[in-house]
């Protein structure tokens, strides 16, 4: 293996770039128009442009991949993970044109890329499984009647893919029929691929998967396992090794049902076998996935073992490097996905108007495709990067992944680093007590306790304020005669006044009006390197960092005081005051990020019920429902189905 092409982006093709590079073997990047300035693409040895904007006009082309190997001159193909990493029928394709291909072989993907597939063949090998319905008849009356041996509740899932792609969970019958046909248009999208199955649905149990490897000449050894029980829409955004709750000797019979399943099934390479687990330490297979995983630093860093060069060893002909008693855990590992998404967990596109990586102190990993100006268009999955901590205990890797966060700026565009982080430091979480449901039964508590640090009067509201001031108009070095500046910001749906009164040299001094009355403060405000901020306010020391962003608004991120508080400002201060409060804005209903309309429900003249579906958005390789926020009566719609939308576009305004 001489040139290594690898069928990705972002990330996942700067991490195996690395690796081949440290290999001593050339590598070649393939970029659709959105990433022509894409740092896998200045970083690779060479680079191919697929052409198009979208997955399926670049990265989803097989012709054009297989393409670009021989314009470029690459005997191998690595495919990352998503896109093409499960299709066997790309896996054959690069094997046809006499390339390598680093993955399992097709049959193998065939045989345990679909879960249908991979269920029978589990069973086969006395590998527990729920109750469940994956045979070839596709029609909705066979999932109905088939519900009702199987139970409920009940989750229907898409055969193909992953990423939580087609998932839906069902509690009752008249829900059924709805979550198909959602679930078959979001995998038809995502995989090209409507096959869906159906399964019992356990509503408390733990996410844990097990990384298994493979050579050709018959050897297969497990690497451990991996809790990933903290998600959102079906997607991992937490992920750690070891589990809290799995014991030696249940790591042990799941390694061995792990590896039974890959063995039967003639694996090569890098796999992970997911299982559902309940207290009682029963364990149901989920699916297999037949690529390299988004986790796979955790296992990494658990185990000292590169997964990416082992891939590559094995794929042209080589042992695995270490047998199964050869192999050993150290620590604790837990990584973060940070995604460019909202606290709600609605996906974001945008600039990176800054970005700012934590200090990468030893234990710390960082695997990103960041920088400040990058592009995050709606063409693509929503994570940016994954932060990564090992430490010696679980609380001690906590602790450092929770500060690492803290002190990574990526302003610009909402992202979920202030969510990620305050999960980490739930109690729930800290005491290795989360379960699938975790942000179900927690995110509100998360989201209200984020929100109260934007109330007026808190300290770090105050910070930000300053912070946008400076950015805008940096107080003068000197006067000659004090003046008050009034201030008033917009955050979230309240109005925070200040009196600033600017007394030279950085020195400020502040008047707040509060229910309980007026509070002065004290401030020293002094510019720093790279356009940050630090604020003395009151004694206590703060950094800051404001960037404008269209619309009017301010991204602000500020940390000190044990607190690190990130939000939105718009400046109010020359609008009148009746206008701050938006009021206006509850008669519409606006897209909160860009993606294609794919379906309305709503009509004028429509009386819609509060939660009630109006339309769906398809972005970044899902679809989101916008509900009625109330009981509301439709007065007019501004697009139509297959119609892009861009954020803050008016969609739908409703009666008075």
């Amino acid at each position: 293996m001489k040139r290594l092409l690898i069928a990705n982006r972002g990330e996942i093709a700067r991490r195996v770039i690395r690796t081949a590079h440290a290999m001593g073997i050339q590598t070649v990047a393939v970029y659709a128009d959105p990433d022509r300035h894409a740092m896998h693409v200045r970083e690779a040895s060479t680079a191919f442009a697929l052409g198009g904007t979208t997955s399926a006009e670049s990265y989803l082309r097989v012709d054009r991949l297989i393409e670009a190997a021989h314009a470029t001159g690459a005997d191998a193909v690595h495919p990352g993970y998503g896109f093409l990493s499960e299709n066997a029928e790309f896996a054959q394709a690069v094997i046809d044109a006499g390339l390598t291909w680093v993955g399992p072989p097709p049959a193998a993907i065939h045989a345990l890329g679909s879960k249908s597939a991979a269920k029978a063949l589990a069973l086969s090998q006395g590998v527990p499984c729920l109750p469940a319905y994956f045979g070839a008849d596709q029609r909705e009356e066979t999932f109905v009647a088939e519900a009702q041996r199987v139970g409920f509740p009940l989750m229907v899932k898409a055969v193909a893919g992953g990423g939580g792609r087609g998932m839906r969970l069902v509690h009752t019958a008249d829900q059924l029929r709805p979550a198909l046909r959602s679930a078959r248009s979001e995998a038809l999208s995502g995989f090209s691929n409507g096959d869906l199955l159906i399964e019992r649905a356990l509503l408390r149990p733990r996410h844990v998967e097990v990384q298994v490897f493979a050579d050709a000449h018959g050897h297969c050894v497990h690497l451990g396992e991996r809790d990933c029980s903290v998600q959102r829409r079906h997607q991992k955004i937490i992920e750690e090794a070891p589990s809290p709750a799995v014991s030696p000797e249940l790591r042990e019979v799941l390694g061995r049902c792990a590896v039974a399943l890959a063995q039967a099934a003639g694996y090569v390479g890098a796999g992970t076998v997911e299982f559902l687990v309940e207290g009682s330490g029963a364990f149901f297979l989920m699916e297999m996935n037949t690529r390299l995983q988004v986790e796979h630093p955790v296992t990494e860093a658990l185990t000292g073992l590169d997964l990416v060069e082992w891939q590559l060893r094995v794929s042209r002909g080589e042992t695995l490097p270490l047998t199964q008693e050869q192999i050993s855990f150290k620590g604790h590992a837990i990584e973060v996905r940070l995604c460019a998404e909202d606290d709600h967990h609605t996906p974001h596109t945008g600039r990176v108007s800054r970005f700012t990586a934590p200090s990468l102190t030893p234990g710390l990993r960082f695997d990103h495709a960041l920088e400040t100006g990058s592009e995050v268009t709606p063409y693509f999955d929503a994570m940016l990067g994954k932060l990564i901590a090992h430490a010696p205990t679980r609380s001690e890797a906590i602790a450092q992944l929770a500060h690492a966060l803290d002190e990574t700026q990526v302003l610009g565009l909402p992202t979920n680093r202030a969510f990620l982080a305050a999960c980490l430091r739930h109690p729930v979480f800290g005491a290795g007590d989360a379960l699938i449901p975790f942000l179900a039964e927690h995110g509100d508590e998360l989201r209200a306790d984020l929100a109260a640090q934007h109330a007026p009067g808190q300290p770090a509201l105050v910070v930000a304020m300053l912070a946008v001031q400076h950015a805008a108009a940096p107080p003068a070095a000197s006067l000659a005669v004090p003046f008050n500046r009034p201030l008033r910001f917009g955050i979230d749906d309240a109005v925070c006044t200040l009196g600033v009164q600017e007394l030279g040299a950085g020195q400020l001094r502040i008047t707040h009006e509060a229910t309980h009355g007026q509070t002065t403060h004290t401030a020293h405000v002094e510019s720093l390197a790279g356009g940050a901020l630090r604020v003395v306010l009151d004694g206590l020391q703060w950094s800051a960092s404001a960037m404008p962003t269209p619309g009017g608004r301010w991204h602000v991120q500020v940390q000190g005081a044990g607190a690190a508080v990130e939000g939105w400002l718009t400046d109010l201060s020359h609008h009148p005051a009746q206008r701050a409060g938006g009021a206006d804005r509850s008669r519409e209903l606006r897209a909160p990020f860009n993606g294609k309309l794919i379906a309305v429900h709503a009509q004028p003249g429509s009386a819609v019920a509060k939660g009630a579906p109006l339309l769906v958005i398809e972005s970044m390789k899902l679809e989101h429902t916008l509900s009625a926020p109330r009981d509301v009566t439709v007065d007019s719609l501004s697009v139509a189905a297959g119609q892009q939308v861009a954020p803050g576009q008016l969609l739908i305004t409703f009666s008075a």
